[in-house]
């Protein structure tokens, strides 16, 4: 039986904070970035935020999620959604600003259909689809390709790849996320198994490569920034997304996107001083149509979602 649902408007307040706090993840990141290393501050973030998920779902009286079958499946997710993505975009973010990583993650829904297509057998492109995917890769392409000849060096290319390679995984863990959809897993608890997951990979990772232990200690803002992009921009922004996603479904609740790059182009401008140029303006314009070509709410809204719809929806800046 499909679920009616509909949005109130403290819930399209709710959805336009989620689309501010995803984008100061950017502008947080950028901060504690100037003190702590790429690697370090992804298992920060994950430890901080698994606690503090941990700590909500005792208090509700739920259990924690277990057994080795389900924590394996968190462990793929926890890869494809965090490790690998939150890699690559702090690494990114050492060599460019945060506005410009905010617009390759903008990238997200539109290879999830690509992957969708190429993984599922309800999701497969149609002419919206395609032209989305079309000015998103456009978009790309003349933020790239127009930096390069205007002699941006290698690791910066290096740096944008990686922030649309962040994207890609994103999408992959939008499409693997799906199989939550036949359990009755709360949506918390895949949150929290799988950033617990990702806790325990990140740990010896984070250690090898980077000996936190040895650095020396952040002062208090990039102290500040670690809290807020862990408290706020992880806990409880899965808190509010899912149930904003629970209100407003899977199609209201993917307007979230096209907030969260113009949110973090205004603080990364107002507060770092970052400028774009007119081809990063440009690109961005691109890939907004793109995400407004796939939406296709101007051609039909649908009201109901389905259960699968809801999981997948789990990429995260």
């Amino acid at each position: 039986m499909k679920q009616q649902l509909h949005m109130q408007t403290r819930d399209w307040l709710l959805l336009l904070l989620l689309g501010m706090i995803w984008g100061g993840s950017f502008y947080f990141a950028k901060i504690a970035l100037s003190e702590i290393p790429p690697l370090t501050l992804v298992l920060l973030r994950v430890v901080i935020a698994a606690a503090a998920l941990a700590i909500i779902i005792k208090a509700s009286g739920d259990r924690l999620p277990g057994g080795r079958r389900l924590w394996l499946t968190f462990a793929a997710m926890g890869l494809l959604n965090n490790l690998i993505p939150f890699t690559l975009l702090f690494w990114g973010q050492t060599h460019i600003g945060a506005g410009l990583a905010s617009i390759f993650n903008a990238m997200t829904p539109l290879f999830t259909v690509l992957v969708a297509h190429a993984a599922t057998r309800d999701e497969k492109l149609n002419s919206g689809k395609v032209l989305g995917v079309l000015l998103g890769l456009t978009g790309v392409a003349t933020i790239i390709g127009i930096d390069a000849s205007n002699g941006a060096n290698t690791i910066t290319m290096l740096a944008m790849l990686a922030c649309v390679g962040a994207a890609g995984s994103y999408a992959l863990a939008s499409v693997y996320g799906r199989r939550f959809g036949a359990t009755d897993i709360a949506p918390v608890q895949v949150a929290f198994g799988q950033l617990a997951a990702t806790s325990v990979m990140m740990f010896p990772i984070a250690l090898i490569t980077e000996r936190p232990w040895s650095l020396p200690v952040p002062s208090l803002g990039s102290w500040g920034a670690l809290l807020s992009l862990a408290l706020v921009c992880t806990a409880f922004a899965y808190l509010l997304f899912f149930r904003i996603l629970q209100r407003g479904g899977a199609t209201n609740i993917s307007l979230v996107t096209f907030i969260i790059p113009v949110s973090a182009i205004l603080l990364s401008s107002l507060l770092l001083g970052e400028q774009l140029g007119v081809n990063h303006l440009i690109g961005v314009s691109l890939i907004l149509a793109g995400l407004a070509a796939l939406d296709g709410r101007f051609r039909k809204r649908p009201n109901v979602v389905k259960k699968a719809e809801v999981i997948s929806c789990q990429h995260r800046p």
